[in-house]
């Protein structure tokens, strides 16, 4: 009987908790824009294949380990004409079972989105916002290295 009140008890507190996270706002928001006006020598912009102004040098570029409160998180993206063409995870929360179910949702969201928004601000995802945060701290500072 106290193992049944005990599991009650830590699933209904969980709940609480999952809530709060949901519906309540942290007062965190989205980094503010990050683009800036492209000019190279010519003044012109550098149009790539699709016809899409080149932002980033060719190559693949690491972040660097960024402290996400249950883990660290770490992101490598992959430009190609240009353009975010692939962001990996070379790091994340992964030692819990709370930490892979939330980030398990939230990083396909963040690469997804990084690579539409093709810069690192995106929306913080509630429920994952120490994920996000360093997600877009990391890749930040792989994209710095790969400005043109």
């Amino acid at each position: 009987m106290k193992k049944i009140i005990l599991s009650t008890s830590v699933v209904l507190l969980y709940l609480v908790y999952a809530f709060q996270q949901h519906f309540v706002p942290s007062g965190n928001s989205a980094p503010a824009s990050t683009a800036q006006n492209f000019q190279n020598n010519t003044s012109q912009p550098v149009l790539n294949q699709q016809g899409k102004v080149n932002k980033y040098k060719d190559g693949t570029y690491t972040g660097g380990v960024v402290n996400a409160f249950y883990g660290n998180v770490q992101v490598q993206a992959t430009i190609k004409d240009g353009q975010i063409n692939d962001v990996s995870f070379l790091d994340y929360p992964h030692d819990r079972g709370t930490s892979i179910a939330i980030n398990s949702q939230a990083m396909p969201d963040l690469k997804s989105e990084a690579i539409q928004a093709q810069s690192a601000n995106v929306e913080i995802i509630t429920g994952a916002t120490q994920t996000s945060e360093a997600f877009v701290q990391s890749l930040q500072q792989a994209l710095s290295q790969s400005k043109i």
